[in-house]
């Protein structure tokens, strides 16, 4: 009986519902549907993994500027000649060796070439072939890890050791017996520098999948019966993006620099097609008398080398899942 009325006192103590009952009506906030719905409402909406990364680019002052240089040299490249009344491979011999003037921005060549329309067609070039030797060794590259890191074993020990072989000779040999048995065009430099520019790329998508392919989500895949390429390219590639990404950002300045180097050398793009490589190659003679001509090639090379290494930096920043807060 004294549990009882313990039980009833506490039961009917200040803060239960009958004393609450005994109380006025204007003491207590009535608040309506409307109100409640807006108070559980999440004030800070929810970002998927994309929109987080690119917020966080969008902070990095130097990547921004070296994304508006790329896009802003890139419009230039495709539309700019159009509208010149030059060509890349006009010539007029009255006008050779012209300084920069209002009517040749940088100036003429040996040959009276207008210098500003070929450094414009030579981005074409060099950017073409950056860009695109990105997305082959990217597609190589991912295929090539992903398959080594996936199955393992005797497999990846064979792929691996292919690897090493290739590594051991140097790239520079590679580039020029393929540009002596093919030619010296863009497709032929496309290939040189897609046979071993890929490696890098391999390693490190081979290096995320052997860590992803034992969490959970892999896992639960295998388990419901997806094939190994259902579970490679569908979970495990998609989870390792970032790291792609940013290796792939780093390759396409180097494939640039590569062409670039090629062509000075003489074993990659001829004259009169306009690349960077040639334009310095072609200023070498008036270096002293006329330094202009390789001076604004050279620092076309230069500003897009900064430009996609601030974006590889800020990329590598973003997409880092450590960063993200």
């Amino acid at each position: 009986m004294i549990h009882t009325a313990r039980m009833k006192e506490r039961e009917d103590g200040p803060f239960s519902t009958s004393a609450a009952g005994d109380l006025p009506d204007d003491l207590f906030e009535k608040l309506d549907e409307s109100d409640r719905q807006d108070n559980e409402e999440i004030t800070r909406p929810s970002k998927s993994y994309w929109q987080d990364a690119w917020a966080r680019f969008r902070k990095d002052p130097l990547a921004m500027i070296g994304l508006c240089v790329i896009i802003v040299m890139a419009v230039a490249a495709i539309f700019g000649p159009i509208f010149s009344e030059y060509t890349y491979d006009g010539q007029n011999l009255e006008n050779g060796n012209q300084p920069p003037s209002a009517e040749h921005w940088f100036g003429t060549d040996k040959f009276g070439r207008d210098i500003f329309v070929r450094t414009l067609y030579g981005a074409r070039i060099s950017l073409l072939i950056g860009f695109v030797a990105a997305a082959i060794n990217m597609v190589i590259g991912i295929i090539y890890g992903g398959i080594s890191g996936y199955f393992g074993g005797r497999v990846d020990m064979l792929l691996m050791r292919i690897v090493d072989i290739m590594i051991g000779v140097p790239d520079l040999l590679y580039i020029i017996l393929v540009m002596m048995f093919l030619g010296n065009s863009i497709q032929s430099i496309l290939i040189a520098l897609c046979l071993t520019s890929w490696i890098g790329t391999a390693r490190i998508v081979r290096s995320q999948v052997v860590t992803l392919k034992h969490q959970e989500y892999a896992l639960a895949a295998r388990s419901i019966g997806s094939s190994n390429l259902r579970i490679l390219f569908k979970h495990l590639i998609p989870n390792s993006i970032g790291p792609i990404i940013v290796t792939v950002t780093f390759l396409v300045p180097s494939a640039i620099f590569s062409e670039a180097f090629l062509s000075f050398l003489g074993i990659g793009i001829q004259v009169p097609i306009a690349s960077w490589g040639t334009l310095v190659n072609d200023a070498i003679p008036t270096l002293f008398t006329q330094p202009y001509q390789m001076l604004f090639p050279a620092l076309a090379i230069s500003v897009t080398m900064f430009a996609l290494n601030f974006i590889g930096d800020g990329l590598r920043d973003a997409l880092d899942p450590r960063l993200k807060k």
